[in-house]
């Protein structure tokens, strides 16, 4: 049986090591931490068509879309996942954003994406409480949420009823090489050995790469969220303003920042979102928080006077040409990488995962996965990681 390493226990590891699992493969998945302790434990759980325009992501988010009702119908821990189809909205709060909404819109409809205009009543009945200053919306049924850490670990539940082992508290160190090709991972709990190795350690895929001794220019971009007390239902789809499209694309080290308004299946409400290069600088920054709060506040202005309870941040692989990367590394036979996500590895995570089996089943995947080739100039750049 082809043995298979996963380095990386968070929703794209646990994703991947289900598929392979199911696919026959013994797989073995490595975390230096825990299950879903990483970047996945520091989003929002979003499963999003809304944010990408016409093009191989939106491919790879409709893939996902699809598979993740299927990935959770029947398995015994679907509840931890809490799947929430509730759609999302957005609104354009200026004359020149609504144009760009209704022109990105339009492109989506084009590319298959469920899009629906929605008129002040329409608006008003969907959310009462959002603010009437909104010169365009926009509804996506298609959009939906999962709790992230939940889902990780029903997918990492499903990958060990499917034979797969989890081994926590083991550091990837290098690579064991024999003829050109990689045969194993030398870990801090010492060498697991392997016939395959797949580097989905999220926004550390770049210095994993690097100790297995390969380029991969992923880098860490941090957000942050806050999150208010319980309230009653308040707010009933994800709902942000279109000006967050533009935040994710962007490259830009400074501060990016959007309004991202959502509530949870336990009654409270996530705010975001923040966009920011700063390397692996942890730190929660008040000046950020405050623009977070200000911009959900614009939205909801009935917000004003509910607690904020916490507030938490984590990063995200960021690429410069903001791609996933999927496939097998140009330079090391038997290296594979699934990473490369940034914010949106919790909903891509089910199409990223079935691609990358098939990729290494020699099949055809159900969208053509050229785009995410691991050595297109994007991530083979003389990057910030060696």
């Amino acid at each position: 049986m082809t043995r298979i390493v996963v380095l990386g226990a968070g929703m794209v590891g646990a994703a991947c090591a289900r598929e392979l699992a199911l696919a026959g493969f013994a797989v073995t998945v490595v975390d230096r931490s825990g299950p879903a302790a990483g970047t996945t434990a520091h989003g929002e759980g979003n499963v999003l068509v809304s944010d990408k325009g016409p093009g191989p992501e939106l491919e790879l988010a409709k893939l996902s879309r699809e598979l993740w009702p299927a990935i959770l119908d029947g398995d015994p821990n679907a509840d931890a996942a809490e799947w929430d189809p509730k759609g999302g909205i957005v609104v354009a709060t200026t004359a020149e954003g609504a144009g760009a909404l209704t022109e990105f819109a339009e492109g989506q409809r084009k590319a298959g994406v469920t899009a629906e205009e929605m008129d002040v009543a329409a608006l008003a009945a969907a959310e009462p409480h959002l603010t009437r200053d909104v010169a365009k919306a926009v509804r996506y049924p298609e959009d939906a949420q999962v709790q992230p850490t939940g889902a990780a670990t029903a997918l990492l539940a499903a990958a060990v009823r499917a034979g797969a082992e989890l081994r926590t508290g083991c550091e990837a160190l290098g690579a064991v090489r024999r003829g050109g090709r990689i045969t194993g991972v030398r870990t801090s709990a010492g060498t697991i050995e392997g016939d395959a190795v797949v580097n989905a350690a999220g926004p550390w895929s770049g210095e994993v790469a690097k100790r297995l001794g390969v380029r991969l220019d992923v880098r860490p971009r941090r957000g942050e969220v806050l999150v208010t007390a319980p309230m009653p239902p308040t707010v009933f789809h994800k709902v942000y303003d279109a000006d967050y499209v533009g935040a994710v694309g962007s490259a830009a080290e400074d501060l990016q920042a959007s309004a991202v308004v959502e509530a949870t299946r336990g009654g409270t409400i996530l705010l975001g979102s923040s966009r920011r290069r700063v390397g692996f600088d942890d730190r929660l920054r008040p000046e950020v928080l405050s623009v977070i709060a200000a911009k959900a506040l614009r939205l909801f202005p009935m917000l004003a006077g509910v607690p904020v309870i916490r507030a938490y941040g984590g990063f995200r692989p960021f690429v410069p040409d903001h791609l996933p990367v999927i496939g097998a590394d140009p330079g090391l036979d038997g290296l594979w990488h699934a990473t490369g996500h940034e914010g949106a590895g919790i909903g891509l995570s089910a199409g990223t995962a079935a691609v990358l089996r098939d990729l290494m089943l020699g099949r055809e995947p159900a969208i053509d996965a050229d785009p995410f080739r691991a050595d297109r100039p994007a991530v083979q750049s003389e990057g910030e990681n060696l």
